[in-house]
């Protein structure tokens, strides 16, 4: 389960430090946004039963993941920043750096500076403060947990949305991730807007040879 050990590391160091944790969601889908959150947690007023839930959000159910977002959304012990970068963004840029630019936005949409950002993954991104790479920070961090749950749920709700306005891919179920049903709903229906031509199967889908655009 994830702990406050890494942050209290920092803090030890620089007690002044802000420090924030940073996950994203939706790097893989075939289909919608990336989005990215920030959060920045008081782990002297952050309540237990919320500290002992915190975890990986892909190893949550739904619901636990739901209750979590509210919990951390209700606490004045969490301080919180969503970002995202659109499908015309992640085409244009690619994935890796798209998924930055939903980081920076997270970080700026905060409300207060941090000195330093607490990333899952291996890689640090370019933000106005230190940032340390945390292999599988989610399952480490609790920080990084909370972003996790954070920009999972966030992002589950705009493809929810999105489901309904585009029916038959299974959105509403696969969020996107190249599913069967999102495949047979791709052959069927074609190719929306909301998905990301420059990712392979899109491309083919796009081909002549293959599945006709429908939407424009």
């Amino acid at each position: 389960m994830p702990n406050f050990d890494l942050e209290q590391t920092q803090l030890k160091k620089n007690p002044s430090a802000v420090i924030a944790g940073i996950d994203e969601a939706g790097r893989g889908p075939w289909a919608g946004p990336v989005f990215a959150a920030a959060v920045i947690l008081d782990v002297d007023t952050l309540p237990r039963a919320l500290r002992a839930g915190l975890d990986d959000s892909k190893k949550l159910s739904a619901q636990r993941r739901e209750k979590l977002f509210d919990a951390l959304r209700g606490s004045e012990a969490a301080t919180i920043g969503v970002g995202h970068a659109d499908v015309t963004e992640i085409d244009s840029i690619n994935i890796l750096n798209a998924t930055y630019r939903a980081m920076e936005r997270a970080v700026a949409n905060l409300g207060c500076d941090i000195t330093l950002a607490l990333v899952d993954g291996n890689r640090a991104p370019k933000l106005p403060c230190s940032v340390t790479p945390v292999i599988k920070g989610d399952g480490k961090s609790l920080s990084i947990a909370a972003a996790s749950v954070i920009a999972k749920v966030t992002r589950d709700k705009i493809m929810t949305d999105l489901a309904a306005s585009f029916p038959g891919y299974g959105w509403e179920t696969n969020m996107g991730y190249g599913t069967a049903a999102h495949q047979a709903g791709i052959a069927k229906l074609g190719v929306t807007p909301h998905h990301r031509r420059s990712f392979a199967p899109i491309k083919a889908a796009l081909n002549p040879k293959g599945v006709q655009q429908k939407f424009s």
